[in-house]
């Protein structure tokens, strides 16, 4: 149903003239005329079709044209082939459904550029919210891996002045499957320690580059 329906939308955009000589072929393929029989003068189809003389003359062109009949001055149309008039049809046909693939795929381009304005607008409202919430919420913690590479192994924070260079504080250390809540100012960082700080900007660039100064 939906496809018909499309197939008749699209058939509106079709000049008048076109649609006019794909009825006359229908019906002459069809086999409501016989070859050879007179149906009409161009003034007749202009009446029944309730349009110009110019347009009824350009559908009957097209059917000149194609040789599915004939017409000279003063004797009216004439019919000439069956075959041509569905062959007509049938190219009419694959031009339709190939106008009908081309707006699908426009659609769908046209739908996927408003989705993705669509998501770019909620990347934008999550990036508010997500600024709006950090300076309601200052103190979101983040957490660092201690490695070998690290400048401070084995050394406690109090002596690094890790605070003081960073402005951030541990709030816990996980080590070896255990989690320490506020360690206190002693505490020695060893390999494969997880802390965990706070700092106001809640920026862990600062800790890390303080961490693994890079040379």
């Amino acid at each position: 149903m939906e496809n018909r329906r499309n197939m008749n939308n699209k058939k509106n955009t079709i000049p008048r003239y076109q649609q006019i000589a794909i009825e006359i072929a229908t019906r002459i393929a069809s086999r409501e005329y016989e070859v050879g029989q007179k149906i009409f003068a161009r003034s007749t189809l202009a009446s029944q079709h309730k349009v110009s003389a110019e347009t009824a003359r350009r559908a009957i062109c097209v059917l000149t044209d194609l040789d599915i009949v004939t017409s000279e001055k003063g004797s009216g149309v004439i019919i000439k082939s069956y075959k041509n008039a569905e062959k007509f049809i049938e190219q009419q046909k694959n031009h339709l459904s190939l106008d009908l693939i081309k707006n699908n795929i426009l659609t769908c381009i046209d739908q996927q550029r408003k989705d993705m304005d669509l998501l770019d607008k909620y990347l934008t409202d999550l990036v508010a919210a997500s600024e709006h919430f950090r300076s309601l919420n200052p103190f979101v913690p983040f957490q660092i891996l201690i490695t070998t590479d690290c400048a401070f192994i084995n050394q406690n924070i109090t002596d690094i002045k890790l605070w003081q260079n960073t402005g951030a504080t541990v709030v816990a250390v996980h080590r070896n499957h255990q989690t320490m809540v506020s360690p206190g100012p002693y505490l020695q960082l060893q390999e494969n320690d997880i802390i965990f700080l706070v700092t106001q900007d809640s920026n862990p660039d600062v800790v890390n580059n303080f961490l693994y100064p890079k040379e």
